[in-house]
Formats: structure tokens, sequence, C-alpha cells
């Protein structure tokens, strides 16, 4: 009779042992990347708030003392008498016009007043050349009165190249009294 063969053992391998590395931790190595990458990150924002800060600042043209030397105070009357809410439109007949308040800070009226106001760009032009100019006439403004006007504007630039109402300077420079 034949024998049936007797089942294999199964065999076991050994188990493997690892060297220990000569390296750091894992935990140890976690820590150091997050804050390398954290560094990193908050490196390139700021660097991107700052420059970015300085650049618009001188492109824009908001530079404090080009503005300043630009007005200078020829008249008594540029303390007390301002020109604001300067728009600049088109008419009915297609012409430019400015549409601005004045306004009277002084308790004493004022009588026969005329001035020219150059209109000046916040843009790195503006120092070059101003956008346009226009004069007004008002027979009589009383103490701390405003007015309402609207002038023809003289400029050689078509409306949509002239700026925004936020990026506009009026200049005034007083005829009379």
């Amino acid at each position: 009779m034949v024998q049936p063969d007797p089942e294999p053992v199964p065999v076991r391998p050994a188990p493997q042992q690892t060297a220990p590395s000569a390296g750091l931790p894992t935990w140890l190595l976690t820590i150091v990347f997050f804050f390398a990458i954290a560094g990193i990150g908050l490196g390139i924002y700021y660097g991107i708030t700052y420059f970015g800060n300085r650049k618009a600042a001188t492109s824009t043209g908001l530079d404090p003392a080009a503005n300043v030397a630009r007005t200078k105070l020829s008249n008594p009357l540029q303390k007390v008498v301002e020109v604001v809410g300067l728009r600049l439109v088109l008419d009915s007949k297609k012409k430019p016009q400015a549409r601005f308040v004045v306004v009277n800070h002084s308790p004493d009226e004022l009588d026969d007043l005329s001035a020219t106001v150059t209109i000046w760009a916040s843009t790195s032009r503006s120092e070059e050349d101003s956008v346009g100019t226009f004069t007004f006439k008002i027979g009589s403004l009383g103490s701390y009165e405003s007015k309402e006007m609207t002038e023809p504007l003289n400029t050689k630039l078509k409306i949509y190249e002239m700026p925004d109402w936020q990026n506009a300077t009026p200049e005034v420079q007083f005829t009379t009294p």
C-alpha cells in the first residue's frame, strides 16, 4: 500500500530586523517642515504687501511733496473759499463741462468773486499736463454759504480720457477781488 504523503508544514519566514536610522525622528521632521513652510508663506505674504503698497503709492502720483509744491497760497481767499464736488460731464451739445460747488468757510460775505480753476489728475502724468481749466464768477456768496455751479471746461482731452472725480484735484487761482 502506498502511504499518502504527509502534509507539508508551512515554513514561517524569520522576522526581519530593521537597522536603526541615523536621521531625525519622524515627529521632529514634521514639526521642522511645518515651521519652514509657514515661514516661507509669511515671508511671501509680507513681501507682497510691503512692495505692493510701495509701488502703488509711487506710481499713482500720491507723493505728498509733489502735491504740496503745486498748491501755493497766493491769495488770502484760498484759505476760506473752496471748490469741491468736482464732476466732469458732457452737456447736451456734447461739450465738456465742469459741475462743482463753491463753499465760503468764512463769516464774511464775499462779493464779485471770480477765479480760474485748473484741474490736475492724480496719476503719474499729473506733473506734466493739466486735465483742463475753467473760470467762474459769483456775484455774491454769503457767509458759510455754498453755491452749485456749472461752467464750460477748456480741455484737449475726450471725456473718456478725463480722470474720475476721485482722481481730479482742482487748483483755484482767484482773479478778483
